[in-house]
C-alpha cells in the first residue's frame, strides 16, 4: 500500500515538473501540408521588433457555420502564436458584436464590415448578419481589418498590418521622371496602395544625378522621350551597387482614332536587349480581349457598339511567383512579346504573365481593322510573354533584379477611371517583391486550405467513412492477434525448456 502511494505522488510530481517546464520550453507540432501553423521568419522578425504593446480586437461573431466558424479558431490560433514570439507585445481579446446593439454599433464604427450568411436553425435556413473582423491599435496608430474571407491568408493579413503600424522610417520607392514617363499624379491608385508601407515619390536621374542611395527600387513607367546614354549608365551604377527597377515599356503605340500602330524608341528597349531582354517591336493580339465601342450607322440614327479588339488582351496566364500570385486578370493595352536572348550564367529570367492559347504577334506598323472578323487561324503564336523578371548577380557580388511589362499604361489613370484591381496589383505586388527582403510577400497566398468532406463525391465519402469505422476495429484485432501469438509462443518456450 505504501509502495502504491508513493507511485501516485511520483506521478503526480512529474506531471507537476512537466508543466512547469512546458511554460518555459513551449513546442507545437504543424502536422499541415504547407505548414499553414508555423509563423515565417518574416512574422518572427516583425514581432521581436516590436518595441511597444500592439492591442487586437477580434470581432466575431458566435454560433455560425462550422466552415466560417473555423476561420475564428484559425485566427486565435495565430494570435497565440505571435504573442508568444512578441516578448508580451501583443494582447487580444475577442468580441461578438452580435451580442447587443452596442456592440454591433462598435464593431461598425471601428470599421468591421458585416456580411448575410445562411445558417440552418431547426431544420430552417435563416440569414444571419456576422462580423469576422479585427482592429490594431498601436498607441495612436490604428489598423483594420474589415473582413476575413474563409481561407483567407491570415498570416499576411495580420503580419502585414502590423508592420504598416509599427513600421517609423519608411523605404524609399522612387519613381523615375523627366523622359515623357508617367507622374505620380497618373499613379494614383498605385502611390495608394504603395504608401501603406513605403514612401513612393518622385526621383530626378539624368546626366548629371544619380539614383538616390535610400532608394533601393527605381520604377519607370512609360517613358516617351528618348533616355541618354548618360542616365543608362545611372542605371547602369545602380543595378550595380544591388539596386532594383520596375519598368513599364511600350515597345509599340496604338493610335484607335486613326486607327494605326506604329513602332516607339525611347532608348530603354536598346538598354535591355544588351542585358538580353528584347521587347520586341510587335502587338501582341488575343482572342481573350477587351471590347472598344464603335460608332454606327443604321438610317438616319448613329449608335455605339462593343466589338472585341484583340489588340488590348485580357491576361489572366500567370507564373506560380510571388508578383503574380492572386492575381486574376490584367488589361494591357498594345502589349509587345518579351523574349530572353542570353545564356549568360549570371542572369536568370522568370517569365510572369503571358497571352492565352488563342493569340499572336503582329510586327509595327499595323493598321487596325476594327471590324475585322477574327478567326482562329489568326491566333497561331499561342502563350506570349508579355511580362517577366531578369535577375543578375554582377561582378562584385551584388544581386539586382528588373521587373519588365511590355504595356506602359496598364498601371496609368486615365481621367476619373479607375483601374481594376488586377492592373494595380501586378504593379504594387512586384515593386513589394523587388524591395522587400523579408520574404512578407511569400505570405499572401499561404491560406487556410479547407477540405469538406461533403464536397467530395459518393464513392470517395463512402470510403472514407467505412475506412474511419473499421480502420480502428482492424487495429485492436490485429494487436489482440499478435499479442496471443506472442503469449503462445512464450508458453511454447517454457514448455521445451528442459529443466535440470
Amino acid at each position: 500500500m505504501k509502495k502504491t502511494y508513493i507511485t501516485i505522488l511520483l506521478v503526480f510530481g512529474i506531471l507537476l515538473f512537466v508543466n512547469l517546464v512546458s511554460e518555459q520550453y513551449f513546442f507545437r507540432i504543424d502536422l499541415t501540408e504547407d505548414k499553414q501553423y508555423t509563423l515565417s521568419e518574416a512574422t518572427i522578425d516583425i514581432m521581436k521588433s516590436l518595441e511597444n504593446p500592439i492591442t487586437v480586437k477580434a470581432y466575431f461573431s458566435e454560433n455560425l457555420p462550422p466552415h466560417i466558424a473555423k476561420t475564428k479558431d484559425n485566427f486565435e490560433e495565430y494570435l497565440i502564436e505571435y504573442a508568444r514570439n512578441s516578448d508580451d507585445n501583443l494582447v487580444y481579446t475577442f468580441i461578438n458584436p452580435n451580442e447587443n446593439e452596442k456592440t454591433e454599433r462598435d464593431a461598425v464604427e471601428a470599421g468591421i464590415n458585416s456580411v448575410m450568411i445562411n445558417v440552418r436553425e431547426k431544420d430552417q435556413m435563416k440569414q444571419q448578419r456576422a462580423f469576422l473582423g479585427a482592429v490594431l491599435e498601436l498607441e495612436d496608430q490604428k489598423e483594420v481589418i474589415p473582413f476575413m474571407q474563409p481561407g483567407a491568408p491570415l498570416e499576411y493579413l495580420l503580419s502585414s498590418s502590423i508592420k504598416k503600424i509599427a513600421v517609423t522610417d519608411k523605404p524609399e520607392i522612387g519613381l523615375m521622371e523627366g523622359n515623357g514617363q508617367a507622374s505620380i499624379r497618373e499613379l494614383s491608385q498605385v502611390k495608394t496602395a504603395l504608401d501603406v508601407l513605403y514612401d513612393f515619390k518622385s526621383t530626378i536621374v539624368n546626366d548629371s544625378i544619380q539614383v538616390p542611395d535610400e532608394i533601393k527600387t527605381l520604377a519607370i513607367v512609360r517613358p516617351t522621350d528618348t533616355i541618354n546614354n548618360s542616365t543608362l549608365n545611372q542605371l547602369d551604377e545602380f543595378l550595380e551597387n544591388g539596386g532594383n527597377l520596375f519598368i513599364a515599356l511600350n515597345r509599340v503605340n496604338g493610335d484607335l482614332n486613326n486607327s494605326y500602330g506604329n513602332g516607339v524608341t525611347t532608348g530603354i528597349e536598346k538598354w535591355l536587349k544588351e542585358k538580353g531582354l528584347e521587347v520586341r517591336e510587335d502587338f501582341v493580339v488575343d482572342a481573350q480581349c477587351a471590347t472598344v465601342g464603335v460608332q454606327q450607322q443604321q438610317g438616319f440614327f448613329n449608335f455605339t457598339s462593343n466589338v472585341s479588339f484583340p489588340y488590348i488582351p485580357i491576361v489572366s496566364q500567370f507564373a506560380d511567383h510571388p508578383v503574380t500570385k492572386g492575381l486574376e486578370a490584367v488589361v494591357m493595352q498594345f502589349p509587345s512579346s518579351l523574349k530572353f536572348t542570353t545564356k549568360d550564367s549570371l542572369s536568370t529570367f522568370t517569365p510572369l504573365a503571358f497571352s492565352s492559347k488563342n493569340s499572336a504577334t503582329l510586327a509595327a506598323p499595323q493598321f487596325f481593322d476594327i471590324q475585322k472578323q477574327w478567326t482562329e487561324r489568326d491566333f497561331n503564336a499561342p502563350n506570349q510573354v508579355v511580362a517577366g523578371v531578369l535577375e543578375r548577380i554582377h561582378d562584385n557580388g551584388n544581386k539586382s533584379r528588373i521587373c519588365v511589362v511590355t504595356d506602359g499604361d496598364f498601371p496609368v489613370n486615365t481621367g476619373q477611371q479607375q483601374l481594376q484591381s488586377g492592373n494595380v496589383n501586378l504593379m504594387v505586388n512586384a515593386i513589394d517583391w523587388l524591395s522587400d527582403d523579408t520574404g512578407l510577400i511569400d505570405l499572401r497566398n499561404k491560406g487556410i486550405r479547407y477540405r469538406p468532406i461533403d464536397t467530395l463525391e459518393e464513392g470517395t465519402k463512402t470510403t472514407l467513412k467505412y475506412l474511419n469505422f473499421l480502420l480502428p476495429i482492424a487495429l485492436v484485432i490485429i494487436y489482440g492477434v499478435v499479442r496471443i501469438q506472442m503469449n503462445r509462443n512464450k508458453r511454447s518456450r517454457r514448455i521445451e525448456e528442459n529443466y535440470e
